[in-house]
């Protein structure tokens, strides 16, 4: 009996094709595993501080920065400049971050254990710098004066800080909440740059 060729396939003939599919898929296979790995690689080097929001309305999850604040370390320390702490982290922390304290540090002037907070600047003051006056002409006050609490007593104590000019640091902290950083100093009508340069630290927020 005739095969007829419009109908007959050889087996054989199939046999080639079949072993192409195959070798692709397993190539196709090998190459999404590798790229993978690649990328899981990739992001172990990297160290990248992602944290995975909530799903928004469409169902999709984004990648934000991981929580942190950020405090500038001035003053009797050995490496100053800005520095990333997690929510909770102290004064102690900071400073630790900032390579510790200089041979030449008041080290009772600053409050280790006070929690910290984004924006802010902590100042360490040098051993034998003037500390501000406490209210009622008592004797002097330990550490730096917190612009964020201080009356007007204590701050008409600070060198060249009159009652007048007292009242206005008072008034500008009611009008914007608070200090965020000594430099804020600098906004207060009367206040200059020579006047804030010899207030940095004798103050801190």
């Amino acid at each position: 009996m005739t095969a007829d060729p419009d109908t007959d396939t050889p087996p054989a003939r199939l046999r080639p094709r079949q072993r192409l599919g195959v070798g692709a898929v397993i190539v196709l296979v090998l190459v999404a595993f590798a790229v993978t790995v690649g990328i899981g690689i990739f992001r172990g080097a990297t160290g990248a501080e992602t944290v995975t929001a909530a799903p928004s309305s469409s169902g999709e999850q984004t990648a934000v920065p991981a929580a942190g604040v950020y405090v500038h370390v001035a003053g009797a320390v050995r490496a100053a400049g800005l520095y990333r702490l997690e929510v909770g982290d102290r004064v102690a922390d900071a400073i630790a971050r900032a390579g510790g304290f200089a041979d030449d540090a008041a080290r009772d002037g600053v409050n280790l254990a006070r929690t910290v907070t984004d924006g802010e600047q902590i100042v360490v003051p040098v051993v034998g710098a003037e500390p501000p006056a406490a209210a009622g002409g008592g004797t002097a006050a330990s550490g730096p004066l917190d612009l964020n609490t201080a009356t007007r007593e204590q701050l008409d104590g600070l060198p060249r800080i009159g009652p007048a000019l007292a009242d206005r640091i008072l008034a500008w902290r009611d009008e914007n909440g608070r200090f965020t950083s000594v430099d804020d100093l600098g906004s207060v009508p009367g206040i200059g740059d020579k006047m804030l340069a010899n207030l940095r630290d004798l103050v801190r927020v």
